[in-house]
């Protein structure tokens, strides 16, 4: 599933934030929004409705922009990423409803406990812990390992999220030039609909 991929994923971010990071500023410091068409077109180029998509921030986290992508069937998911603590959460938005009485979605979340903390639901099971809120119908999540960012910041994070704006969306997502482009299939005929073709002298 896409969610657990994302979330295994997480233990690698260190070693490729160390690499690299990306910017959205010009030299001067101002930042150059496109137009709102342009923005739908790189939402929907990754998956993602672009009113689910969000950010937030905690003190001393940092977006890792390589791992935004879709969660679910159009929702949005980050990872933020503390070079000082060696820790990451990830941010994951999805349509649906937050609740104790709703089924859990990190692994093993489901295993602990679940608690209301103002109008925030703390869930908290043997190795992740979420965070996670109700918003127009869909789900705000904060996640992390019990072993990486701490509830406070969880917390601060849940609380912090909120609705990407023009400016926050073209920095978050990719330019359209690093969308993939479709493969190629070699074996398919030229003309028609048909099945692949075999190579010559494959057939007995």
């Amino acid at each position: 599933m896409i969610a657990l991929r994302r979330l295994a994923a997480l233990s690698l971010l260190p070693l490729s934030l160390a690499l690299g990071a990306c910017g959205t500023e010009t030299g001067s410091g101002s930042v150059d929004v496109p137009d709102r068409a342009e923005l739908e077109r790189r939402a929907a180029s990754i998956g993602s409705a672009p009113e689910l998509i969000y950010v937030t921030e905690a003190d001393g986290y940092a977006l890792a922009r390589q791992s935004v992508g879709v969660y679910g069937g159009d929702g949005f998911s980050a990872a933020y990423f503390s070079r000082e603590q060696g820790a990451t959460f990830m941010l994951t938005v999805d349509r649906g409803e937050a609740g104790c009485d709703q089924p859990a979605t990190a692994p093993d979340a489901g295993e602990g406990t679940c608690e209301a903390d103002g109008d925030l639901y703390y869930r908290a099971g043997p190795s992740q812990h979420v965070y996670e809120r109700g918003a127009d119908g869909h789900v705000v999540r904060v996640s992390s390992d019990r072993g990486g960012t701490d509830r406070e910041t969880l917390r601060e994070a849940a609380e912090a999220a909120h609705r990407a704006d023009d400016a926050e969306l073209h920095a978050v997502l990719p330019p359209l030039s690093e969308t993939p482009a479709p493969i190629e299939r070699g074996d398919l005929p030229e003309h028609g609909d048909a099945a692949p073709q075999d190579p010559p002298g494959v057939s007995g």
